[in-house]
């Protein structure tokens, strides 16, 4: 988990950082947590943010400052995946779908014989996760996936919309027209940390990101100048696309 979160950092210059954690809980989206009551006060919490700050030796986490927090939450439920398909193929499982909380991992074929069928959600604001609309469907196999948004996760507060995307080089919830991020990665793990870095990132950053990691394709849905959803995606995320 560290490996990779720290790789991810380095490949998005910070906007994934695992040391995001009390800027997530002062916002009101940690564990426990609620809405706050006023705009926290962000720069007393940046000094203890940054990836560059902890590290790994003789198998010990370290941190610079022991205010600072890891916060794994955008890796936890990739990796977990990951782990179950790693027991399903030690017993010798050759087709399977695996989900945690929207991250999926799958192998060889579904029910029918055909590659497993997957749905990314239209983004619309829902709070309450009641309301399902399928964009697109995709068809996957031997690979991770995961789609972050900013349309499930929210509040407002003073007539403002707050999303649980904290950008960690500034401290605060990103404002862009990203609405989701749908990744696909060798593990689920990569597809999860990069989804939530790319919402942070927002379009064009994104897309540079992806087509600079190997073997990892990503599809946005974003809004336009007259507030319209439009969709993008890399060159290589075509081949998961249902006709």
């Amino acid at each position: 988990m560290f490996k990779e979160a720290m790789d991810v950092s380095r490949h998005t210059n910070g906007a994934f950082d695992i040391t995001v954690g009390p800027l997530v809980k002062a916002w009101g989206f940690g564990f426990g947590s609620s809405k706050p009551d006023m705009i926290p006060v962000v720069s007393k919490i940046l000094p203890y943010i940054g990836y560059h700050k902890i590290r790994i030796e003789n198998h010990k986490l370290l941190k610079d400052d022991p205010r600072i927090l890891v916060d794994a939450n955008a890796l936890a439920q990739g990796q977990s995946s990951d782990i179950i398909a790693k027991l399903f193929e030690d017993d010798g499982c050759k087709n399977y779908m695996i989900e945690i909380g929207g991250e999926i991992v799958c192998k060889g074929l579904n029910k029918n014989g055909q590659k497993w069928q997957i749905g990314i959600d239209k983004p619309i604001d829902d709070p309450t996760n009641t309301i399902n609309e399928i964009q697109t469907v995709l068809s996957i196999t031997n690979c991770g996936l995961t789609t972050s948004g900013n349309y499930r996760k929210f509040y407002y507060l003073n007539g403002k919309k707050y999303a649980h995307e904290i950008d960690p080089r500034n401290g605060y919830p990103v404002v862009h027209n990203l609405l989701s991020a749908t990744v696909v990665a060798p593990t689920c793990i990569q597809a999860d940390a990069y989804a939530t870095a790319f919402m942070v990132m927002g379009v064009d950053s994104s897309l540079k990101v992806c087509k600079s990691i190997p073997n990892m394709e990503c599809y946005l849905i974003y809004t336009d100048q007259k507030g319209k959803n439009r969709v993008v995606y890399t060159e290589g995320f075509k081949k998961y696309l249902t006709k």
